[in-house]
């Protein structure tokens, strides 16, 4: 509906300004003497020729009275012709004055025509000039309208598909039903949704599956472990040495087993080291959109970025900063302190939020893959963002610290400054 008022209005002027135009262009200019007004005036200048100097012009018109011999005896204007030649030249009316039967003298009436004819060039050169303002402005209101109505749509969906793409599902697409792609981007919201719950279900079941196989690793140990025992003391007791061997053989196949549970066992905990990380020097100031663009809500207010090259990989460390934002939205939903500074060889920034923190001794286990704080009750949620987290965090040679703040719960990311990665670097090859 917008979309078609704003063309409607679009149209309208368009319209208005070429029939403008038109008018203008079309109308004549009508530089003719009003007689009646000449007639008027050279009675009154006849009447009173004897005594010009008590003259009053009683017309609009402009002229100036010379006597028989061309001198100026009167004229309603500085600047208006003040003899034959010039009135020739500007095409002015000359007319004779009569007195009794005799010239007496000349009127010459001024010729305003070519005044006209440039009022009306101002005119029209004035309704160009308001058609183009016009033109502007709707230009300009039509590049506004792409840009919020489309282009900004548009970048809202690129940075949600990044998102998406990097696994975090908790941030919404905002949208206006209104908007001429409002379906479109709901369509995507909620498949975004659909994600997130397909996400949520597959975390259960990873959890269940680790469950699962803690419990069958244990179940398994526990008889293959008195197995291996027992085959121990009959391979040390008997002196039949066939027996021996069959004892020595189900000692190897029960060590066999022993591993591959474990094997077994281990494989869960590897599955989320394979998402590439790929540091590498950026400046500073990027971190203030980034950190804009994690705090959707604008819960903070950032403070000044010290200005310094730092090691890092864009797309992950944004990944971080999201993943804590978006705790702190779920869990405290309060203001967010942020603080940046440069300790030592890092660049730090520490995000804190108000929501009273977590319990001590769940401290050291939150960036455990699957780990939550007794606080995520009826949250939804993985436990992986933390995790993901502090294993991006160390593939950029950074660190993550979670801690408990003075009124919540306290997230600072170190990251490592490019001078000191390069020194480390060759610290490690000398």
């Amino acid at each position: 509906m917008k979309y078609r008022r704003f063309l409607g209005i679009v149209v309208l002027v368009f319209v208005a300004e070429i029939a403008a135009l038109i008018f203008f262009m079309n109308r004549n200019v009508d530089d003719r003497q009003d007689v009646v007004s000449v007639n008027e005036a050279l009675r009154s200048v006849q009447a009173d020729f004897d005594e010009m100097e008590r003259h009053q012009n009683v017309t609009a018109l402009d002229y100036t009275v010379l006597d028989k011999d061309g001198a100026v005896l009167f004229q309603t204007a500085a600047g208006l012709s003040g003899n034959i030649n010039e009135a020739v030249i500007h095409r002015d009316t000359v007319l004779d004055i009569e007195r009794d039967g005799a010239v007496v003298g000349k009127m010459i009436i001024h010729n305003d025509a070519s005044q006209m004819r440039d009022d009306h060039r101002r005119r029209i050169a004035a309704v160009f000039i308001f058609a183009s303002i016009v033109q502007c402005g709707c230009l300009v209101g039509y590049l506004f309208y792409i840009n919020r109505h489309v282009k900004k749509p548009f970048r809202k969906l690129e940075r949600f598909a990044e998102n998406v793409a990097g696994g975090n599902l908790d941030i919404p697409l905002e949208m206006d039903r209104q908007n001429l792609f409002g379906a479109f981007t709901e369509s995507f919201d909620i498949m975004r949704s659909e994600l997130k719950k397909a996400r949520f279900a597959e975390a259960r079941a990873n959890a269940s599956k680790k469950e699962l196989i803690a419990q069958l690793s244990h179940d398994i140990r526990t008889p293959v472990s008195s197995i291996l025992a027992a085959s121990e003391v009959g391979a040390a007791t008997t002196d039949n040495e066939k027996d021996r061997q069959n004892y020595m053989h189900i000692i190897h196949k029960a060590d066999q087993i022993g591993t591959l549970v474990t094997n077994l066992f281990s494989a869960t905990l590897e599955e989320l080291q394979q998402l590439a990380v790929e540091p590498a020097d950026m400046e500073s100031g990027e971190l203030t959109g980034m950190l804009l663009d994690a705090d959707y809500f604008h819960y903070s207010e950032l403070p000044p970025v010290p200005d310094c090259l730092i090691f890092a990989d864009k797309v992950r460390l944004q990944q971080v900063f999201d993943n804590l934002f978006s705790n702190s939205y779920k869990y405290a939903n309060t203001k967010i302190d942020v603080a940046i500074a440069v300790t030592e060889a890092y660049l730090t920034v520490r995000i804190e939020d108000h929501g009273g923190g977590v319990l001590a001794e769940e401290l050291p286990r939150l960036k455990e893959k699957y780990r939550r704080g007794s606080n995520s009750n009826k949250m939804e949620g993985a436990g992986l963002g933390l995790y993901i987290s502090d294993c991006f965090m160390k593939e950029m040679q950074g660190e993550l610290v979670i801690e408990n703040g003075a009124d919540g719960l306290a997230a600072t990311v170190r990251i490592p400054l490019s001078g000191s990665v390069r020194f480390k670097e060759f610290l490690r090859n000398a």
